[in-house]
């Protein structure tokens, strides 16, 4: 049961329709929908989670379609490899946004600053230019994990994982030209998604999340560029987290909200502030979102940059050059571990290492012991890795197995590190020795079901 008194809020906001609302709730319909990986697969591919048929195209992103029904993403192969997201289809709409208020073919610095668990970093990344630089941020540290895990699964280089308050960000002012806040929010757009979230919701915690919000967006606003580029969204109905947080901005801040151009079948609600996703009227869930650009901002060129990068030698650099492509990436050492950066953005990385506390950047390569480089699992699923690596196919059932972490009881005729894959997708690692296979699929990210 829906509570009335957020239907009740709800009377008189542009697009809301109580009947056709509450029914939409009580049907029970499930709509489930995914986004491919651009890096991985190219727009031929056929590759489908679990062999099953992809509905239609979600219409405002190039890369995510609905499924007919929801399989069990943990039995496939293919989302351990990174080959698609499972996003909700309101939410890829940012790329919509985007697009139309970014010159994405640019240099950009994006900061997403309420990431986890990553759907929203992920798709800004298969969007931005290989040039441009995007930090995932999340303020809790157990949910900042999975983003990172999110991150590494998708195969990035060019991103830089922190565990920041957004207060924190102003230590980078003028520095970024998009942020994004999909904020913390009273969650009423997840109904359909989550009814324990129904007995949750309350008007005071709505005012809550509205003072919340309010303290965010302040906090961020001084690291964006003059000009840049500021998206908010939520998966709020009320008012008070959505059109009332953007008219506080127009009050508070000098901004201007920019209008979208959007195709009259979407079913998108246009308000004065924003844009209404109701769940009677589109294929998704509840979501708002508004573009705001930044019309004032002092000019700075200058950012504290105190640490020293230590660089890999040259005799490292040779135990490296088995495994990676080099010309792109400049290869830096924290202790023994290698991480690969990308030679345009070392300057930012080290910006923003000294400046916010990064939980991951670049791509970790592996560690370095004795004489010998130790594979890292996020080499095995980043676009990275030479040509000439030793792969081993997998069947279905050996690569749940090796997801699974259990040992892989098969024939291999050579040695030595190689890489596992499922249809030629990359899963990890596995040293082959003379009497016994190591499985090396980090063991925080295993199958723990039985299929």
């Amino acid at each position: 049961m829906l509570p009335e008194k957020l239907l009740a809020s709800l009377e008189g906001i542009k697009g809301f329709n109580k009947e056709s609302f509450v029914n939409v709730h009580a049907s029970g319909e499930q709509i489930t929908s995914i986004r491919f990986n651009p890096f991985k697969l190219s727009e031929s591919s056929q590759v489908l989670p679990l062999g099953e048929d992809l509905g239609r195209a979600v219409p405002w992103t190039k890369y995510g379609y609905y499924l007919p029904k929801r399989p069990s993403f943990t039995f496939d192969p293919l989302f351990h490899a990174g080959c698609y997201y499972v996003q909700e289809a309101s939410s890829m709409f940012l790329e919509h946004a985007l697009k139309q208020t970014v010159d994405l073919s640019q240099p950009l610095k994006v900061l997403d600053l309420s990431a986890a668990p990553g759907g929203k970093s992920t798709h800004i990344q298969s969007l931005i230019s290989k040039e441009s630089l995007l930090v995932s941020n999340e303020v809790i540290r157990s949910r900042a994990n999975i983003l990172k895990d999110n991150i590494i699964k998708w195969g990035c280089n060019n991103v830089i994982v922190t565990n920041n308050d957004p207060r924190d960000f102003t230590r980078l002012e003028n520095y970024f030209d998009v942020i994004v806040v999909d904020a913390p929010c009273s969650g009423s757009g997840l109904f359909r998604r989550d009814e324990g979230a129904i007995g949750e919701w309350s008007e005071n915690n709505v005012q809550l999340c509205s003072q919340r919000q309010q303290r965010i967006l302040a906090d961020a606003w001084p690291a964006l560029k003059k000009g840049g580029i500021l998206i908010y969204s939520t998966c709020s109905y009320s008012k008070e987290e959505d059109e009332e947080i953007v008219e506080w901005m127009n009050d508070e801040l000098i901004i201007n909200n920019e209008e979208l151009i959007i195709e009259k079948d979407w079913g998108i609600t246009e308000t004065d502030y924003g844009y209404r996703f109701w769940p009677d009227k589109v294929k998704g869930e509840g979501f708002f979102i508004a573009c705001l650009r930044k019309l004032r901002g002092e000019d700075r060129s200058y950012f504290k940059t105190k640490n020293k990068i230590e660089l890999v030698s040259q005799k490292e650099k040779v135990k490296i050059q088995h495994w990676v492509k080099q010309e792109e990436f400049e290869f830096v050492k924290h202790e023994n571990t290698v991480y690969a950066w990308p030679k345009g953005l070392v300057t930012d990385f080290n910006i923003l290492l000294t400046n916010l506390r990064v939980l991951y950047s670049g791509t970790l390569v592996g560690e370095l012991m004795r004489d010998k480089l130790i594979p890292g699992h996020a080499l095995a699923m980043s676009t990275l890795i030479n040509e000439n690596i030793p792969k081993l196919e997998l069947s279905y059932q050996q690569a749940i197995e090796y997801l699974q972490k259990k040992d892989l009881q098969i024939g291999v005729k050579n040695t030595g590190w190689q890489l596992v894959t499922y249809k030629d997708y990359p899963l990890g690692w596995i040293n082959v020795l003379p009497n016994r296979i190591n499985n090396y699929y980090p063991k925080e990210l295993r199958i723990l079901k039985e299929s």
